[in-house]
């Protein structure tokens, strides 16, 4: 996130070149820099110059003249060979400086080691650092950062102690690296513990001033999704930056808090006059509006976006995309594609993930083969975009073969993430042998994401023989998900197997489990509003229950009937009913018949997959109401106009 910089030394380094000529008498030039001694023939400055333009292999060739190479000459080659990417060459420089001994001066080591870091030679820099005697703190920042961006987090932290051992005092850019080796790993959770120990560490050598190494914390904590830990770091510090403020907005809109990372760009608009926020921070603030369906805020920060001139920064534009498709616009995000003058993958995917999730997996499957005929190579995320979009649609057989031709034809080999994508695609359309298949053949650890995909199509089709081999799995995985617990509870709640429902719940209990709340959002005149299941807080609460209660009544006579079989409680039916009208869509459906105009479309999100009741009282709301509503679940949009949902009963 920030460039290490080593301050250049106050002093010469020592020479210990090997003598090229006849040792000349003892004079009082030989104590200065040999840059300066102007009895030798001198080229360090025309390296240099050469250096600067780019002409490497020149430079190169004129060292070989050169008795007496100045660090600064050693430097410049040093970053030439990083620019140009030519390893053999820098290997040749490695080799030429340590002939002239200059491989124990700690700044070119250090250098050095950035080198290889950029040129991705991990070997030859851990070589060098390990033979050296000599280690300053910045070859060991060196060293660390060029294992943190490799991904090799845990052998940082086992370094890192041996630093300690040895009494090498940290400094802020130690800490920033040692936090970012945290999560290198794919955040291993094991390696959330040692990042509290550098927490602890930073608190007591008095670095929580240190803007920097702060907000790296608030970002390693966020990383791990520890919300209420890097709220509480970024809340106590003295001073922040912009970079502060959209680290935490990013933890917030990452980690399914998105109203609360509005509040907190809000606040930062107020707070931070002088500060003006980047594209970075839109970024983020653009995902929690999407994760919202907030359209009229999320015109707003377009509005901003434009007027500050960001409008070519790709991936704020594909921010747009998907913030003006997950709020319903679908139309918005295509034209803003449209208007791209450049687009890279990342917008292709932002396009193929908005149709997939609107439930239109033809067109998604169009737009990947024109991503392919512009020369774009897909990513990984590209096929997980696609065959989302397969998944949602019904389209197996398509899925089933842009499956095959990830490693064929495009070289890439699938994740754990891809086969997810399809055992969800086969479960969904009631092939749960097949999806089961896939699994027992897979060559890599099927993981929760797999299991989860397959529990959940379980739930779906009501397969109680499968649904107990993945939760069994899922139990192991996740012990402490509850939602496992939850999905479950729901197929044998569905199979009338109360003892069994009884059982799972006494699960959550003994672990002290609770299952996620149910959670709507729904925008009104540019305002957030929010909605839990059976919520007592409301103003309007009263208002919204009368309401539901009349059209419940009134469209029972067209033809609604409860789903009541998705109360897990063995209740009557009048009781389950009441539960039902509490489910927090339907009352951010009423809120927003009561308090929008007639022809305003409601736009509502759910954290959840919306249930079957839900889904069907919406549909009949639309036509009861002559009202057009678009409803956002945790899988997919449902546009539910004139008593049909856009999604044909398939979620």
């Amino acid at each position: 996130m920030w460039a290490f910089h080593t301050p250049q030394p106050t002093q010469p380094p020592s020479l210990f070149n090997p003598p090229r000529s006849p040792p000349k008498p003892p004079s009082s030039s030989l104590t200065l820099n040999p840059s300066t001694d102007t009895s030798t023939p001198n080229n360090n400055q025309l390296i240099q110059s050469l250096c600067k333009k780019g002409n490497l292999k020149q430079a190169l060739k004129l060292l070989s003249h050169e008795p007496n190479p100045s660090q600064r000459t050693y430097e410049l080659l040093i970053l030439s060979c990083a620019h140009q990417n030519s390893l053999s060459l820098a290997q040749s420089l490695h080799s030429h400086i340590s002939e002239n001994g200059f491989d124990e001066d700690p700044f070119l080591v250090t250098k050095l080691i950035n080198m290889y870091a950029d040129l991705d030679s991990l070997d030859d820099a851990r070589k060098l650092f390990d033979k050296t005697r000599k280690r300053t703190i910045f070859v060991w920042n060196a060293l660390f950062r060029a294992l943190t961006l490799a991904g090799f987090g845990e052998e940082v932290l086992g370094l890192y102690r041996k630093m300690i051992k040895v009494g090498v005092p940290s400094d802020r850019f130690t800490y920033t690296y040692v936090l970012k080796a945290c999560v290198a790993s794919e955040c291993l959770v094991s390696l959330l513990k040692k990042g509290k120990e550098i927490h602890a560490h930073i608190l007591r050598h008095g670095f929580e001033t240190h803007v920097h190494v702060m907000t790296t914390l608030v970002d390693m904590y966020a990383r791990f999704g520890c919300v209420a830990q890097a709220s509480f770091v970024f809340k106590n510090m003295p001073v922040r930056n912009v970079v502060s403020w959209s680290a935490m907005i990013a933890c917030y809109a990452k980690n399914e808090k998105p109203f609360e990372a509005l509040e907190l760009f809000r606040e930062m608009i107020i707070e931070t006059r002088d500060s003006v926020p980047n594209s970075v921070t839109m970024v983020s603030v653009l995902q929690a509006c999407a994760a919202l369906s907030a359209l009229e805020q999320g015109k707003l920060i377009h509005a901003y976006v434009l007027r500050r001139g960001l409008d070519s920064v790709l991936p704020l534009i594909s921010a747009l995309i998907t913030m003006y498709a997950r709020c319903g616009e679908l139309e918005l995000g295509q034209r803003i594609f449209d208007r791209m003058k450049k687009r890279d993958v990342v917008s292709w995917n932002s396009l193929i993930s908005s149709y997939g999730i609107h439930g239109y997996g033809k067109k998604a499957m169009q737009i990947f083969q024109e991503m392919i005929r512009e020369g774009v190579s897909p990513s990984p995320i590209t096929f997980v975009s696609v065959l989302g979009a397969c998944s949602h649609a019904g389209l197996v057989e398509e899925g089933k073969g842009l499956f095959d031709a990830m490693r064929k034809v495009h070289g890439i080999i699938p994740s754990v993430e891809h086969y997810a994508c399809m055992v969800d695609l086969l479960g969904r359309a009631n092939r749960l042998e097949e999806a089961a298949r896939i699994i027992s053949e897979m060559r890599i650890e099927p993981g929760a994401k797999v299991w989860g995909s397959l529990l959940g199509s379980c739930r779906i089709h009501c397969n109680i023989e499968l649904a107990e081999r993945a939760s069994h799995r899922l139990f192991q995985l996740e012990p402490l998900n509850a939602g496992n617990y939850v999905l479950l509870a729901d197929i044998y709640a569905e199979a009338e197997k109360w003892d069994d429902v009884k059982r799972v719940r006494k699960l959550l209990e003994t672990r002290s489990l609770q299952k996620v709340a149910g959670r709507s959002w729904i925008e009104v005149k540019r305002k957030m509003y929010s909605f839990v299941s059976v919520d007592e807080f409301n103003p309007q609460i009263e208002k919204i229950q009368s309401l539901l209660i009349k059209l419940s009544a009134e469209m029972k006579e067209k033809g609604y009937k409860p789903q009541t079989k998705v109360v897990l409680y063995d209740l009557e039916e009048n009781e389950k009913e009441r539960i039902l009208l509490g489910h927090s869509e339907k009352l951010a459906v009423a809120f927003g018949l009561i308090n929008t105009n007639k022809g305003e479309t409601i736009r509502i999100t759910k954290n959840l997959r919306l249930c079957e009741d839900c889904h069907s009282f919406t549909k009949f709301i639309s036509k009861f109401t002559n009202k057009e509503i678009l409803v956002r679940d945790a899988n997919r949009f449902h546009h539910f106009q004139n008593g049909v949902c856009s999604c044909e009963d398939y979620w």
